[in-house]
């Protein structure tokens, strides 16, 4: 992990936690939480980027252009597919961040271009809260966020 600043009208300091990169690319966005494990079949509207569960967590909520931090994928392997129609249907999130991803929410991100890291060195969960700005650097590896 390292800290880092940037100075302009005020002093921002940042964190950058190494992670192992599943799907690359690099994206930012506002974060979105989750403790619940996410099926794509059956728990995102494919046309909305809504979470349709009513049992889930985020319910009513949209995915889009968020940093979607949960714990992993369930479910059928159709949910890979329904992340490509995501992106299709142009509500998909900007990037995802997993404790371990799992075959089908990692060949959907890469079907997909979705920039997807597992395995951070410290806690998401810990680290990160909803609201937070963090950017997805899987390309090298890293997530970003100001602390």
């Amino acid at each position: 992990m390292e800290v880092s600043s940037s100075v302009s009208e005020r002093q921002v300091l940042s964190m950058r936690i190494k992670c192992r990169s599943i799907s690359r690319g690099a994206a930012e966005g506002e974060v979105l939480l989750t403790h619940d494990s996410i099926s794509f079949l059956g728990n995102v509207d494919p046309k909305t980027g809504e979470i349709v569960e009513p049992e889930h967590e985020l319910f009513g909520q949209c995915i889009k252009n968020k940093v979607l931090v949960f714990p992993h994928g369930k479910g059928s392997t159709v949910g890979s597919y329904v992340l490509y129609q995501l992106i299709k249907n142009e509500v998909a999130p900007a990037a995802m961040i997993n404790i371990e991803s799992e075959p089908i929410v990692a060949v959907g991100a890469i079907i997909s271009g979705i920039p997807l890291v597992d395995k951070m060195e410290k806690d998401p969960f810990e680290v990160l809260k909803n609201g937070d700005h963090a950017k997805v650097d899987a390309a090298s590896g890293f997530v970003e966020t100001e602390i």
